[in-house]
């Protein structure tokens, strides 16, 4: 047998080899990092500013394209825009109110001078193909003041829809 202070033949208080375990050392602590003294995030908003819902909307390619310029313009992102100009929206509902019942008006009315339109293109190709056989139509003086009046009511409606803009 080994002599005394041995253990598997090895000294004790010594480095055991090849890796093994050092069982008087103990290890050194670990130094902290300085932390910085600022903070790199934002502070947080108040409860009360708050935004808590979200709400998704859906937009065509040209719709985005023009909010997006809107809010670069406005230097906020696009959710801060939506959101900005939305609740100044609400906030004035009678002008919103008239805007919105303007263009649905608007709407109505270039849809009613679009069909107005297609009925009396159907009677100008009834003319021209009476025209074409060489008869004169009592009907094509009438026609042509309704394709007048056509015309005058797409042209106020195409009007009114570029002053709003």
């Amino acid at each position: 047998m080994a002599g005394a202070g041995r253990h598997q033949e090895v000294p004790a208080r010594q480095a055991a080899t090849e890796g093994g375990s050092q069982p008087e050392e103990k290890p050194s602590p670990r130094k902290r990092r300085t932390t910085k003294q600022t903070s790199r995030k934002r502070s947080p908003k108040p409860t009360a500013h708050k935004r808590d819902y979200v709400c998704s909307v859906r937009l065509n390619d040209d719709e985005k394209t023009q909010l997006a310029a809107a809010a670069r313009a406005t230097r906020t992102s696009l959710p801060a825009f939506l959101a900005r100009s939305g609740l100044a929206a609400a906030q004035d509902l009678d002008s919103t109110a008239a805007a919105i019942a303007g263009h649905r008006e608007l709407v109505t009315e270039l849809f009613a001078a679009r069909r107005h339109l297609g009925q009396v293109g159907n009677n100008l190709n009834q003319i021209a193909r009476a025209l074409n056989t060489g008869a004169h139509p009592a009907e094509l003086d009438a026609v042509v003041a309704a394709v007048q009046r056509a015309v005058s009511r797409v042209q106020a409606a195409t009007d009114r829809l570029l002053d709003q803009r």
